[in-house]
Order: structure tokens, then C-alpha cells, then sequence
């Protein structure tokens, strides 16, 4: 928006000149002299605020005397800033260009003084330029002396500079946590964003902060020009940098202090300069408290080697942890992106055995698995499911036109409407029992879904009814049927399981534990693979008949054996050679790839837990166990008389003393600092990223959705991403001026 000068007869605006523009001064006696000078009455009813606020002269007005360029040294584009001298009065006004034209009509009315006026002003405005000028002169000495008692070694300049940083940084963590429209563009000398720039919402903050009466602001910007910007792009991208910098290594420095973590990866997140991989750490804080936080966008480009190597030099080089003391890794993410996360995590397990791969609590264990099976038939079923179930999430109406069709398909049985529409309204992810969910609603689907895209009534808009349209196609081909019954079927058997190890310790436990039997039904169901397939494909041939599938090879394999010389085969034989026999070789080795020795005996040490402990009447045995993690324990040596102290205590514990039934609970026992070995397995067993993260507020992982879901891909930005989603963490802004003053040092320039 441009500013035009508030002097009579004068016509510059900022946008069409080069000259500076300068806001009215707050202080009263100084701005009741340019109000007089100006000679305009309208002005005089107004208050210096209103007038510092939306009045604005241009620097033709004041002496050149008065207006000098100023060296600076914090990175402008410009080596100089235009300002006003404390004392500067505008005193160069044209009164009398419109009366050469006496029917004009202007705006700017000019006040009519007589000689005897003229001479009161005259004597005014000396007595108080005078007084003024005596005064700013003995508030400068006086903060002169005592700031040079305080800290003797800053010059008035550093000092500034420092109070100017520290202002910077306290906009720059409000835009960040506020999630404002701020993107750092491409270029090195520019930020953007949509709408309005970076260094608008900037310079808007720095206004508001400067009307709500920052005095040192206010001292600073109040005689430049006001088209003058405050902070450049380049110095906001170094602001950026060294906020987010600090913001993280609080976060390190909790780990350090901890020393073990476990290392978790997401979904690939899209930016304006492509995609990246957000990189989690999970630890033990020093209270005990289970945490799960986001530490950085890292580049997925390159092969799976490179970017392996750039997690770990990203790890122990830039951060200064270590790996020896990573004990989990954990993965999402389906098709390429599972693929390449699961070369780079076994990269990595090789150089580091201690760092098992385990699935993610965020997702439940046959969800992980479906993602990671390398058929194309899965991925499709799993990209439909994904899209479909962020459909009915856009508006209430969506979900209703849901309820509406499995009402009419599920007539007469109240119980299974109410189960299907209270599942639909879930996130699919967190559910154990998806595939079995998504089976019994694809009847509803496909009418909700041809409903929606018929659009008879126009109630839905033309992206919706084409979003429906590609669904209800998917929805409806045969692959697509039989493929979900396949998935749903061959991973019943895991399905408990997966609950299990993300349920309680005790759950996770017994788990653990019941895994031989999971392989031995795996194996089982192989054996048999063909009497099961059998019954597998009658009931996709079923459901295909009730929702009018046409039962068929799929086109693809049809167009391949045009090419050859391969004898017809039937739909039953194709999806037993290519869908069920590689799912179940996939889902058994899987499950002991994941599932290995030493992460069993991980999960078997859960029966440190007090309330594990009384399940098993205390006949535990953790020392067949504990060698996994005996170098890690504070005192190796003792732990069997440790461990038998410790089975002790809460078997013959108190009537009134409950078994605490978590790894929380447990460590936050006040009794748990004196067995040190107990305490150590216990921090290491929570890091785990398969067991559940535990009820302790918004995880980083659902930060990060929030953040996605409120900002467009084209005004994301890196670096403010991390300072929305680690609101929580605590900012030094003491230490990120320090920062930022050693990593761009200012050198002190003299007139």
C-alpha cells in the first residue's frame, strides 16, 4: 500500500518516487511542531499516535541538513540507511501553488495564520528544538555511563545491534509458532510467500511491536524512511538458520544427556524444493518422560547408500550423537519410499547391530506390512484405502452421504451399521482389523461413491464428483476385490499380535512371546496354500457378484500374454501364482526379518514391569535376557542381586501399594533410582519405537499433520516448520542472538 505525503499541495506517493518517506514523531512536543509547520487543521485534532500511524511527510519537506545516510553493519541490502536527525523539523512547505488555481478543490486544506501567529510559532518552534535538543543530549550521557558500568565492553552500536537481533528472533518465533504465510523462496536473496511477502509480515510485526510501545524499536526506526525495509531477505534467511539451529540443539542436548535414543523417519513431505524425509528421536528424558520429538527435514535425493550415509554423517557430525547408542529404528512409508527407508535402515543395523528395525507405533503392525510388500496389486489396494479414507475427512456432508448408504445396505442389523459407521469415521491407519473393516463396507462405498459422482441434486462440486468417479472405479475392478480379501485374510493372523505389541507392557509381553505361534500358522496357511486360496478367491468371487464385478484376469497381464506365446489361465490359478503364494513368502519372512532374535529379547524384558512381574507370580528369568543390553547397564556386575531385589520388593510390597502396570508408571516410582540396572533397561525398553509412545499429549508425529494439513505446499517453509511443530520447546533468545552474532559476525563500522 502506498504512503503519500500528508504536506499541502504536494502529490508524491512512495510507490512513484524514490524519495524516503517519514512517519510523524511520537513525542508530543516534537510532533505538535510538524502539525504547525505542515499548516494543515484537520491535523491538529488528532493525537501524535494517530497522526505516527498513518501521516506520513516526504524528505523534500526537511532541510538536507537534516537528513543524513547512516552506516550500518546488520546486512542490508544497502550499506546505507536514510534517517532524520533527532531534532529534524520540516520546515519547506509550498503554501501557495494553489491559489493560483482558486476553484481546485484539495483535500489538504491550509490553515491561514496571521503575522502575530506566525511570530508565536517562530519563538515555539526554537524554544522547544532548543529544550529538546538539551534534553536528548543528557538521556544519552546519562545511558551512556550507565550502560558503560553494566556491560563496559559493548559499544552503543553492539549494543543495539543485540537488542535489534533479540527483537528479530521474537518476531521470527511468533510467525513460526503462529504458522504464518512465510516461505523462504529459491533464491538466496529473496523470501516470499503467497499473498503478501516474508518482509511484509515482518515489517507488519515490527509495526505492531513499535505501536504497542517498544521503545527501543521505536528509537530505531522512527526517523527512517518509512518505505525503508527493516530486516533484508538475506538477514531473515540467517535469523531463520540460527533459530532453527538453537531450537534443535535444545532438543540434542536432552538426548546427549539421556545418551541412548532410537531413530524414527515418515512420510516423504513435499516443499517448494521438494521432497523431505522428517527425521524423529525417541528417548528418556532426564524426569523420565517418554518423548518423541522432531528434529529435521533431511533431502532424499540419491541412492539408498548416499542417503544413508548423510542420515549418519547428519547424526554423529552435525548433531553429535552417537550412533553406538541408537537402539531402534523405525520407518513409514509404502512403494519407493518403503522400499529405499528399508535398504537404508538395514545399512545401518549392519554398521550398528544394536539399532533393531521395528515397526512404528504410529502405525499398526498389518498396515506396516501391507505397505512394504513389493506387489502392485497391495500398493494400489493400500493408495486407494489412503485416499478414500482422506475423502470423508474433507466435509461432515461426506461422511453423512457414507452413513446414508450403509443404512440402506445394512437394514435390520443395528449392530453392524453402528460398528461400520462408527469404523468409517476412524482414521484406517490405527485400526487393527482395517482390511476386515474396509471388506464389509466396499458395498457402501461403491454406492456412496457412485451417489456422490452421479451428482443428481448438484450438491457436490465438480472436484468432488471426480474424486468419487476415480474411487468408484478403483472400487469397482476385480483385482482391486480380490486383493483386499487376500490382504484381509492372510494377515488375520498377525492381526492380534500386532494388537498386542502395541497394547500394555504386559500385552507387548506375551506378545513377544506368542510369536512361534504366529510363524506356525504363517507356515500352516503355506503348506495348505492351496485349499486356502480356494476359500480365499469364493469369497472375492462372492463379493464381486453382490457389488456386479465382472470376474476377470487383469488387463495388464492380458496385454503382456497377447505378446507371448503363454496358454490362457484362469482367474483363480493367476491370483494363487501371483497375489497369495508371494504375499504369504512376504508376510512370513517379514514377520522373522522384523521380529529377530535380539529384538524378541528386548521385548521379553518387559517383565521388569512390577505389574508383568505379579502376572507371572515373580518366577521371572530377565538374566537369560539381559545380555543384550548388559554394556549398557551402569553396573553389570550386580544385576542378578539386583534383579532378585527387585522381585522382592514387590512381592512382599504393602497391602495398599498397587503394581505400577507401564514402563511410565515404573520409572516414576521414587524408589526406582535405587536399583540402577533395573532403571537403565527400563529407559532403553521405552525407546523402543514398537511400543506405544503412551498418553502424554500431541506426539511430533501429529504436530507434523497439523502443520501440513494448515499450510499449502507452495508456502511451506523448512525452517519455520520446525519452529511450529517444536512449539513447545522452550527458546533462549539470549543464546540465538550469540548464535547468530558467531556464525555472522558484525564488524563495527565508524563514521
Amino acid at each position: 500500500m502506498p504512503n503519500f505525503c500528508a504536506a499541502p499541495n504536494c502529490t508524491r506517493k512512495s510507490t512513484q518516487s524514490d524519495l524516503a518517506f517519514f512517519r510523524f514523531p511520537r513525542d508530543p512536543e516534537r510532533c505538535r511542531l510538524w502539525v504547525e509547520n505542515c499548516r494543515r487543521a484537520d491535523l491538529e485534532e488528532k493525537t501524535p499516535d494517530q497522526l505516527n500511524k498513518h501521516y506520513r511527510l516526504c524528505a523534500k519537506h526537511f532541510d538536507p541538513a537534516m537528513i543524513c545516510k547512516t552506516v550500518i553493519t546488520d546486512f542490508l541490502t544497502s550499506p546505507y540507511r536514510t534517517v532524520l536527525k533527532d531534532s529534524a523539523i520540516p520546515t519547506i512547505f509550498d503554501l501557495t501553488s494553489h491559489l493560483d488555481n482558486p476553484h481546485s478543490r484539495h483535500r489538504k486544506r491550509i490553515k491561514v495564520m496571521t503575522d502575530e501567529e506566525v511570530q508565536k510559532l517562530k519563538e515555539r518552534r526554537l524554544q522547544s528544538s532548543m529544550e529538546q535538543l538539551l534534553s536528548k543530549k543528557d538521556c544519552d550521557a546519562q545511558g551512556d555511563s550507565e550502560t558503560t558500568v553494566d556491560t563496559p565492553q559493548l559499544t552503543p552500536e553492539q549494543r543495539d545491534m543485540r537488542e535489534f537481533l533479540r527483537a528479530s528472533f521474537e518476531v521470527l518465533v511468533l510467525i513460526g509458532r503462529q504458522n504464518f504465510a512465510f516461505s523462504c523462496s529459491s533464491r538466496e536473496d529473496e523470501i516470499c510467500s503467497v499473498g503478501e511477502n516474508a518482509s511484509g509480515n515482518f515489517q507488519a510485526l515490527f509495526e505492531n511491536r513499535i505501536h504497542a510501545g517498544d521503545e527501543f524499536l521505536l528509537r530505531r526506526f522512527e526517523t527512517a524512511a518509512i518505505n525503508e525495509e527493516y530486516c533484508p531477505a538475506m538477514q531473515q534467511r540467517q535469523l531463520l538458520e540460527v533459530c532453527e539451529r538453537c531450537i534443535r540443539e535444545e532438543i540434542l542436548q536432552q538426548v546427549r544427556e539421556c545418551r541412548f535414543f532410537s531413530l524414527i523417519t515418515g512420510q516423504l513431505v513435499t516443499f517448494p524444493e521438494g521432497d523431505q524425509l522428517p527425521v524423529y528421536l525417541r528417548f528418556v528424558d532426564q524426569d523420565n518422560i517418554l518423548r518423541e520429538e522432531f528434529i529435521e527435514f533431511l533431502s532424499f535425493d540419491g541412492e539408498e547408500a548416499a542417503i544413508a550415509e548423510r542420515l549418519e554423517s547428519r547424526l554423529t557430525k552435525e548433531w553429535g550423537l552417537t550412533m553406538e547408542n541408537c537402539r531402534g529404528q523405525a520407518f513409514s512409508g509404502s512403494g519407493i519410499l518403503g522400499t529405499k527407508m528399508k535398504i537404508i535402515t538395514a545399512h545401518l543395523k549392519e554398521k550398528y547391530p544394536m539399532a533393531v528395525i521395528t515397526p512404528s507405533s504410529s502405525c499398526v503392525l498389518n498396515v506396516h506390512l501391507a505397505n512394504g510388500m513389493p506387489l502392485t496389486g497391495v500398493q494400489v489396494v493400500m493408495s486407494v484405502l489412503k485416499k478414500t479414507n482422506a475423502f470423508f475427512k474433507v466435509s461432515p456432508m461426506l461422511q453423512n452421504e457414507l452413513d446414508n448408504a450403509i443404512g440402506i445396505l445394512c437394514r435390520g442389523n443395528m449392530e453392524k451399521e453402528r460398528l461400520l459407521k462408527e469404523g468409517s469415521r476412524s482414521n484406517w491407519n490405527t485400526l487393527h482389523n482395517v482390511f476386515e473393516l474396509v471388506v464389509d463396507l466396499m458395498e457402501p462405498l461403491l454406492l456412496c461413491m457412485d451417489s456422490i459422482h452421479d451428482n443428481e441434486d448438484l450438491k457436490w462440486s465438480d472436484q468432488i464428483s471426480n474424486e468419487a468417479y476415480g474411487i468408484s472405479e478403483a472400487l469397482a475392478d476385480f483385482e482391486f476385490i480380490v486383493t483386499l480379501v487376500v490382504l484381509k485374510n492372510a494377515l488375520s493372523f498377525t492381526r492380534a499380535f500386532g494388537k498386542n505389541l502395541q497394547g500394555e507392557a504386559i500385552d507387548a509381553f506375551f506378545a513377544a512371546n506368542s510369536l512361534t505361534a504366529v510363524l506356525h500358522s504363517l507356515h500352516e496357511i503355506s503348506d495348505n496354500l492351496e485349499v486356502y486360496h480356494e476359500f480365499w478367491f469364493e469369497e472375492a468371487l462372492n463379493l464381486a457378484t453382490t457389488m456386479e464385478v465382472p470376474v476377470k484376469v487383469p488387463r495388464l497381464f492380458l496385454r503382456k500374454q497377447q505378446m507371448g506365446d503363454s496358454i490362457e489361465i484362469q482367474p483363480e490359478s493367476f491370483f494363487k501364482e501371483y497375489l497369495t503364494l508371494p504375499m504369504m513368502e512376504y508376510i512370513t519372512q517379514e514377520v522373522k526379518d522384523i521380529f529377530c532374535q535380539s529384538h524378541l529379547q528386548a521385548l521379553k524384558c518387559l517383565s521388569l514391569v512390577p505389574a508383568v512381574m505379579g502376572q507371572l507370580r515373580f518366577n521371572t528369568s530377565e538374566e537369560s535376557h539381559a545380555d543384550i543390553y548388559r554394556k549398557d547397564l551402569p553396573h553389570p556386575d550386580t544385576l542378578p542381586a539386583e534383579l532378585h531385589c527387585w522381585r522382592i520388593k514387590w512381592k512382599h510390597r504393602g497391602k495398599e501399594e498397587n503394581l505400577p502396570f507401564t514402563i511410565h508408571e515404573t520409572l516414576q516410582h521414587s524408589d526406582v533410582k535405587f536399583f540402577p540396572n533395573v532403571n537403565a533397561f527400563l529407559k532403553i525398553l521405552a525407546m523402543l519405537p514398537v511400543l506405544k509412545l503412551g498418553s502424554y499429549g500431541e506426539t511430533a508425529q501429529s504436530r507434523l499433520q497439523a502443520y501440513l494439513r494448515d499450510t499449502a505446499v507452495n508456502q511451506r517453509c523448512k525452517h519455520l516448520a520446525v519452529l511450529n511443530i517444536n512449539f513447545h520447546i522452550k527458546t533462549d533468545l539470549e543464546g540465538m542472538v550469540e548464535s547468530y552474532l558467531k556464525c555472522f559476525p558484525v564488524e563495527s563500522t565508524s563514521d
